[in-house]
């Protein structure tokens, strides 16, 4: 019987426009940070979630959009999260960012760091990115910028994130190993699950 010595698996659900996923994201780096020496690695796993998928293509004005929804100053709603940031030791200023923008391109990156082991950099750079320095980061320029220091050439990135076969909706991955993108015809996806399952009975070999 194979055993495996490797800790377990988290899976986190994000976008990197959410800042409540920004700061659920630091704490649970501040937690695995705090692990003791000799204790299992444990992966973290990530899913893609869009806070709001109807984003037009140039973006929202956040401050506008929460007035009209909730009919309250903006401020009093940013309040909590960013004391919840400082809570866990960061500065969280909501009111630099000021437009909601679509994520699909940065969440095709994060799927694709993660083969090369920099997800968790990435990730928390996008975060950065959006909410410290107020990029756009659905703009392909900022996303080769911002992918370039975690495995990525900027011309692989810019690809990637102009891809529309890689931007497809729905995206299945079987077994953590066989991503198929799109709408995929049903021997496609037949394949992909038997090499999946093939992969998981070897595995308990």
């Amino acid at each position: 019987m194979k055993t495996d010595s490797a800790g377990p698996a988290v899976d986190l659900y994000i976008d990197v426009v959410c800042p409540w996923c920004y700061v659920g994201n630091e704490r649970l780096e501040r937690v695995l940070a705090a692990r003791e020496a000799g204790e299992p690695p444990v992966a973290v796993r990530y899913h893609p979630f869009l806070l709001d998928p109807s984003t037009p293509p140039e973006g929202r004005d956040i401050p506008s959009m929460l007035r009209q929804r909730y009919g309250v100053d903006p401020r009093r709603l940013w309040a909590r999260v960013e004391g919840e940031a400082r809570k866990s030791g960061f500065e969280l200023d909501l009111g630099r960012q000021p437009r909601m923008v679509r994520t699909i391109r940065a969440h095709t990156l994060v799927r694709h760091a993660e083969a090369r082991g920099t997800a968790p950099a990435l990730v928390r750079a996008l975060y950065r990115a959006y909410f410290v320095d107020a990029r756009n980061v659905d703009d392909p320029a900022v996303l080769a910028d911002v992918a370039s220091g975690h495995g990525f050439a900027p011309d692989e990135a810019a690809g990637l994130v102009d891809d529309p076969a890689e931007l497809a909706i729905p995206f299945y991955v079987f077994g953590d190993r066989y991503a198929i993108s799109g709408a995929q015809p049903e021997e496609v996806l037949t394949e992909a699950l038997r090499r999946a399952t093939e992969d998981a009975r070897t595995a308990l070999v």
